[in-house]
């Protein structure tokens, strides 16, 4: 790990609310307790100041997050008692700061992410997946616990995406190129009662998004199923196909592309939503949600061959979904 003295010119140089120090005081015969210290501390990846003195940034998500799980392991504060400092200067902050550089484990990630984009045309399908969802365990990982993210995260969330993009190219050659314009907003209007056009056999953006026509957009909304998307009716609304009115824009999955269109990017509950459609697309940011999600749709997929028939029951699951995060969303 670095230990560069200054200040990082793409990051911030110190937390605003300043540092965590805990300091923990274990006997020698308590040896289980210890480990379990120590497995809390490393999840958190908090820094070794000295034996039994560990740094972490005063963040106040991660400090409180931090108090749970030490209970849990059934560590107390007499164990491990946590002590809030201020900020101690640019020179002292930049020292503090530079024991939680990423560098080289981001680095280690995006070696690991070129090596896939260039074997990925040779791999079987089952073996590509389960690299990929490793490459973005691990990009979990060092995300987690990166508390002052610079060039390094940007560059290997780009990469991971890449990956995702050679994947899809690979094993699911239609899915749509992204196009680079602004989005254009929409009449929702001029959308009541139409026919929507997509490919056959639909996955998680096509959807979430017929989910998303049918119940924010066009509740008469009736879809069509296409083999290839030439087949689509010059009168059909297209999406999440080259050409069609609603694919991929920018970094823009097209759930997210008909979210702006319609004016719902507004709504939270549909961010989440948005934030798991589009990891489990193209990659990114894991979200929480998103592996769980995934195994209900695919053991669905394999038991209903018939697209009207999965997308019926898909929506069932796009409901609960927005049910539970809206009902998370009124306690809090």
């Amino acid at each position: 790990m670095k230990r560069n003295a200054t200040l990082r010119e793409d990051g911030p140089g110190a937390p605003a609310a300043g540092w965590l120090l805990i300091v923990v005081s274990l006997s020698g015969e308590q040896g289980t307790l210890r480990m379990r210290l120590w497995r809390a501390l490393k999840a958190f990846g908090a820094a070794v100041l000295r034996d039994g003195v560990y740094l972490l940034p005063a963040l106040p998500p991660l400090r409180e997050n931090l108090r749970r799980a030490l209970a849990e392991a059934g560590v107390s504060e007499a164990v491990a008692l946590l002590t809030e400092l201020p900020n101690q200067g640019a020179e002292q902050d930049a020292a503090f700061a530079a024991l939680f550089d990423r560098s080289d484990a981001y680095a280690d990630l995006l070696s690991a992410l070129r090596a896939f984009l260039d074997r990925v045309k040779s791999l079987p399908e089952p073996e590509a997946r389960r690299e990929l969802r490793q490459l973005n365990k691990s990009f979990e990982s060092i995300r987690s616990t990166d508390y002052f993210p610079g060039r390094q995260r940007a560059d290997a969330e780009k990469a991971l995406q890449r990956a995702h993009t050679a994947y899809l190219r690979r094993f699911s050659p239609g899915e749509p190129e992204a196009v680079h314009a602004p989005i254009p907003k929409r009449d929702v209007k001029q959308y009541q009662g139409r026919q929507w056009a997509t490919r056959k056999r639909p996955w998680v953006d096509r959807l979430a998004s017929a989910w998303l026509i049918r119940r924010f957009v066009d509740r008469r909304a009736r879809f069509l199923w296409l083999k290839q998307p030439r087949d689509c009716p010059r009168e059909a609304v297209g999406f999440d196909f080259d050409g069609a009115e609603f694919t991929h824009v920018e970094e823009n999955v097209t759930f997210e592309v008909l979210l702006t269109s319609f004016g719902l990017e507004t709504d939270a509950v549909l961010q989440r939503l948005a934030a798991i459609v589009h990891y489990l697309d193209v990659g990114g940011v894991p979200a929480p949600e998103a592996q769980g999600l995934e195994k209900l749709l695919a053991g669905l997929k394999r038991s209903e061959p018939d697209d009207d028939k999965f997308l019926q029951q898909a929506c069932r699951i796009f409901d609960w979904l927005y049910a539970g995060f809206e009902a998370e969303a009124a306690a809090d």
